[in-house]
């Protein structure tokens, strides 16, 4: 069951929260944070991408970068650009995309759950991009950024978060660039704290959604102090990190979608006859065209569209990564036919978030950069709980969540 706390949140001021918060730090390269950052020494950016404070090619690496990060966290802390809850509380974080609100509860989640499995994954982590974040966690002894977890439906917490979501926010405002809603309130109501707590107790599992390298360093960090300390209890903050936790029913995972180089050593006519083999292709022509269902799969190749529809036989229901069309993808055309192996290594491949839209694919097809393009179904918060909850780990690039949590609207120290 999982064990979850409130904490003393650590909040720009509400007339600073805009000039703080900023997009995730993985979400961008160094220098669209230089640019972003350019003229805003409030911005989240000098602690969760501290080489824009260095020369431009500075390694994001450098162990300066680190300490620079170190030292922009005491000061925006010293300055009051942050400053600390008084209380341990919950929080409510919603998001508005495309005139649709998801709300999401800010609580402590519990490292040993990580450990233990209570809290389930769907992805492989890389070790070098979780020794990164261990650094950052490491050197600022805090959370900076949240995590983005799902739980199952609850109605009492649905209740809860009616009730506070009626009154009036500490902060709402439109983010520049995405254009997304950001609200925020606090739970301080103890009997309501206890409840959110309870009701996290009675649930068997909880979902990281988005951010599982950020999941994987938090708790490595977690369980390491844990080891350091002699007089360790259980009790200690940094037996927590930081997560939103978003009701399952709440969320929408988008297409993420696959552009290739070249189409290993074949003519256009002979790569359309190889994936004949095992799809049902129908040619759409020149206007863009979106996977209607789960198994179609849309191809953009010399600027036309087709339909793929997989073949009976292709795929197996009852198997809950083989059911999954990034599978199915993987699998007959880009191994089968293009020869691309591994996913994550492989440099013919890349992989464009469906929040770009299907254009993208046709921009990046028609510059000459890229050969081919397949745009996938999205996967369901369904399959993606089912997968997690049978012990497996989706294929590399499945999920693409949207809209991002924005960094800066509440930090997690642990001590």
């Amino acid at each position: 069951m999982a064990t979850i706390k409130p904490f003393r949140g650590i909040r720009p001021p509400q007339e600073l929260v805009e000039q703080v918060a900023s997009r995730p730090y993985d979400v961008l390269n160094s220098a669209e944070a230089r640019a972003e950052a350019a003229g805003n020494e409030k911005s989240l950016y000098h602690i969760i991408k501290p080489e824009i404070d260095f020369p431009e090619g500075t390694d994001e690496h450098d162990p300066r970068v680190y300490q620079k990060a170190t030292e922009n966290f005491q000061m925006f802390q010293d300055k009051g650009w942050l400053v600390q809850d008084e209380k341990e509380n919950y929080y409510i974080y919603a998001q508005t995309m495309n005139g649709k609100t998801q709300y999401g509860l800010v609580v402590g989640a519990y490292v040993p759950d990580y450990m233990n499995g209570t809290i389930k994954k769907h992805e492989l982590t890389r070790r070098d991009k979780e020794e990164d974040r261990m650094k950052h966690v490491r050197v600022n002894n805090a959370n900076i950024e949240p995590v983005f977890f799902a739980y199952p439906d609850n109605a009492t917490l649905d209740a809860i978060i009616a009730r506070y979501t009626a009154e009036k926010p500490v902060y709402d405002f439109i983010a520049p660039g995405d254009g997304f809603g950001h609200t925020f309130w606090i739970i301080d109501k103890a009997e309501d704290i206890a409840t959110i707590t309870a009701e996290f107790a009675k649930m068997p599992a909880l979902y990281i959604a988005d951010g599982h390298h950020r999941s994987a360093a938090a708790a490595l960090v977690g369980a390491e102090k844990a080891k350091q300390n002699p007089n360790h209890k259980g009790n200690e903050e940094y037996n927590y990190f930081m997560a939103v936790c978003f009701p399952a029913n709440q969320l929408t995972i988008i297409d993420y979608n696959r552009v290739v180089k070249d189409l290993n050593g074949l003519t256009a006519d002979e790569f359309l006859k190889a994936v004949a083999e095992h799809f049902d292709v129908e040619e759409k022509g020149a206007e863009i065209y979106k996977p209607a269902a789960l198994h179609n799969f849309s191809l953009y190749l010399e600027g036309k569209w087709y339909s793929l529809t997989a073949k009976p036989g292709t795929y197996d229901d009852n198997d809950p990564i083989g059911v999954l069309d990034v599978t199915i993808s993987s699998n007959l055309i880009l191994d089968q036919i293009l020869g691309i192996k591994d996913l994550r290594s492989d440099k013919r491949i890349d992989f464009v978030g469906g929040i770009r839209g299907l254009g993208e694919l046709k921009r990046r097809v028609d510059s000459g950069e890229m050969k081919v393009a397949l745009a996938l179904y999205p996967v369901s918060m369904k399959q993606l709980m089912d997968i997690a909850d049978t012990g497996n780990i989706m294929p590399p690039k499945t999920t693409w969540f949207e809209p991002k949590l924005r960094s800066g609207l509440i930090i997690h120290k642990l001590s």
